[in-house]
């Protein structure tokens, strides 16, 4: 049997095992989230500079990853108690002369659509003065507050530019969509071809026809008068019917 000196030894040996398990940063904690994609050449994260003219307005930019930062960035918007930080979801804001631009990126195209659904019912039923301008640009959901001119915060949101390939994971819920769309726009096109050749082949034709016809009595005209003019009616009257005898 173990001596009483061994099992203390042996006890004392299991409770420090438990205090450095315990001790050690990390063993229970949620691991950070980081960036989705940070730029190899210097580090900066790609939202960053999605922003329109990003280096201008690096020294203002505020990098969101969670709801309290949000907060903190961006005061008194109830809109945004409708953004979710799920795993991996930024944001970005950075004050410009058309307004203070927020960009929020999801990972996924079903979230920002959820998100998008959530913001314009908000939006709708909850008019903000002065008005919040909105646009939903692939997995970005863009705001502009505190915009004093819609059409500057409009042109702000066009600079926006979403360079990544959304792929859906399932069925592509807008693909009958796009082929309508597709249908519709083709046969458009077709028809306003058509309809373009016709009218085009007619007024052709009918251009060539009297330049044609101006021509050919032209010609006629010209072919007439270097013909002599004679009469073999023998002293009678004769009717001048083709007009080619006197």
């Amino acid at each position: 049997m173990p001596s009483r000196r061994s099992i203390h030894i042996i006890f004392r040996q299991f409770v420090l095992a438990c205090c450095l398990f315990a001790a050690s940063p990390g063993v229970f904690a949620q691991p950070q989230i980081k960036s989705q994609e940070v730029s190899e050449a210097d580090g900066i994260p790609v939202l960053i500079k999605h922003l329109p003219d990003w280096e201008n307005v690096r020294n203002n930019t505020v990098f969101i990853q969670n709801s309290s930062e949000l907060r903190n960035a961006i005061e008194n918007r109830p809109v945004l108690e409708l953004i979710e930080f799920t795993a991996g979801t930024e944001a970005v804001t950075a004050p410009y002369p058309a307004g203070n631009l927020l960009i929020i990126e999801y990972t996924n195209p079903q979230s920002s659509l959820d998100a998008d659904g959530r913001i314009i019912r908000h939006l709708t039923e909850t008019p903000q003065n002065p008005p919040v301008i909105y646009r939903r640009i692939g997995n970005y959901n863009a705001f502009v507050f505190d915009a004093a001119d819609q059409a500057a915060a409009n042109v702000l949101l066009d600079q926006i530019k979403y360079q990544k390939i959304v792929q859906w994971l399932g069925e592509d819920p807008y693909l009958l969509q796009r082929l309508e769309r597709y249908f519709v726009t083709t046969t458009r096109d077709i028809f306003i071809s058509t309809v373009i050749w016709i009218v085009g082949g007619i007024g052709l034709s009918i251009v060539t026809g009297i330049i044609a016809g101006f021509f050919f009595f032209r010609f006629r005209e010209n072919k007439r008068a270097t013909r002599t003019a004679y009469s073999d009616a023998g002293g009678l009257t004769r009717l001048n019917l083709d007009e080619l005898s006197e």
